[in-house]
């Protein structure tokens, strides 16, 4: 066998090497069979390094004056020996314009209104203690547990604390804001039915104490008598104190007597008019406490009525005002010591013959509280 025949066989070896894997410059014409385009100019044969902090081993900067391989622009191969390398294009190549680059063609038209959508109609935000990510996977329920399990409290401290904490009742849930601080008085008069009526306390007396109620005054409001006062401020007003009509003459009273005075001088008149319904010499009623002799003109209990004026209620707040005041009196949740058992009163302005036969007891605005020192007429 000769040299050349022993040579030929290592020749086509060595060329199907050099077919079969291309060099650094077959890589550069990658551009133009993607794009599918083999006219144009060539790429640099050359590779740059990466710049720091990049994805990629190295650069292979390109530049076409058709722009047709800025498409590719981004992208990259993995070479031997050099590692990933990405696809740039040279600074100042021709890029395509944007009215080429945009896809128009699934543009719709833009949103011109918005419905409201309304929460579900269960819908409750619940809870500070009980709201949970939607993100995280919800409980299944709960489970059968052992009678000695140890209980899950570990994270629920504040929602344990919170149902055990005991809360303070407002005393007065019936009685407006602006007459809490005048009442001194916890357990109104039973038959009071604006204000709940006062539970028995068991601890003192049986269930069957209560329902017997053998007391016919238990429950009713006695106002407290103090050194001075009277034995009839002992007496429970009437039942009929309070009806609507009752309660109507007495907002009167207050409204007309004394709807410029403050909240406290508005129940004292109207602790007047009752201690008069107490007084035995006095009538037996609201209604005939306040409009006593009131066709005497000018000469009747209470100004108001026997002044020859037409009675127009001309504010309906401060009458909503003297009604509320007139409840809270009539049931003995107020009650004003100074006044007292006092069944008379004039504005500071007047001077009339009768105070002079009374025991002056306190002034509350411009009105002076009298009380008798016989208990009924002096």
């Amino acid at each position: 066998m000769s040299a050349t025949t022993s040579f030929l066989p290592q020749l086509l070896l060595a060329t199907g090497i050099w077919i079969g894997f291309p060099t650094v410059a077959a890589y550069q014409d990658i551009a133009s069979l993607v794009t599918g385009e083999a006219s144009g100019p060539r790429w640099a044969g050359f590779v740059e390094k990466a710049v720091a902090g990049s994805v990629h081993s190295a650069e292979m900067p390109f530049a076409d004056a058709t722009a047709s391989t800025a498409s590719i622009s981004g992208s990259g191969i993995s070479m031997r020996g050099v590692g990933s390398v990405a696809f740039r294009g040279k600074s100042g190549a021709p890029s395509t314009p944007d009215e080429d680059r945009i896809n128009r063609a699934e543009k719709r038209g833009r949103i011109v209104s918005v419905a409201p959508v309304l929460p579900p109609k269960f819908f409750n935000a619940g809870s500070i203690l009980e709201r949970t990510s939607m993100l995280l996977r919800p409980a299944i329920g709960p489970e059968l547990k052992m009678a000695f399990a140890k209980p899950e409290i570990k994270g629920r401290e504040v929602e344990i604390a919170t149902a055990f904490y005991m809360k303070e009742e407002d005393p007065n849930p019936a009685v407006p804001a602006y007459l809490a601080s005048l009442v001194n008085n916890d357990q109104p008069d039973v038959l009071a039915t604006a204000y709940a009526p006062v539970e028995p306390d068991y601890a003192k007396k049986s269930p069957f104490e209560a329902l017997m109620r053998l007391d016919p005054d238990e429950g009713r409001f006695i106002p407290p008598v103090e050194e001075g006062d009277h034995v009839w401020m002992q007496n429970p007003l009437p039942a009929s104190v309070f009806s609507e009509k009752e309660q109507t003459c007495l907002a009167n009273a207050i409204y007309f007597e004394a709807r410029s005075e403050s909240v406290r001088g508005q129940a004292a008149v109207a602790q007047v008019v009752l201690n008069r319904v107490r007084n035995p010499t006095y009538p037996k009623s609201i209604c005939g406490v306040v409009y006593q002799n009131d066709s005497w003109f000018n000469r009747c209990q209470f100004s108001f009525a026997c002044d020859g004026k037409k009675d127009l209620i001309n504010s309906p707040a401060h009458y909503k005002r003297a009604k509320e005041i007139a409840m809270a009196v009539t049931a003995g949740k107020i009650f004003i010591p100074e006044v007292a058992s006092s069944t008379h009163y004039y504005a500071q302005y007047v001077s009339p013959g009768w105070a002079k036969t009374m025991e002056k007891m306190t002034k509350i605005g411009l009105h002076i509280f009298y009380r008798t020192y016989g208990g009924g007429w002096s």
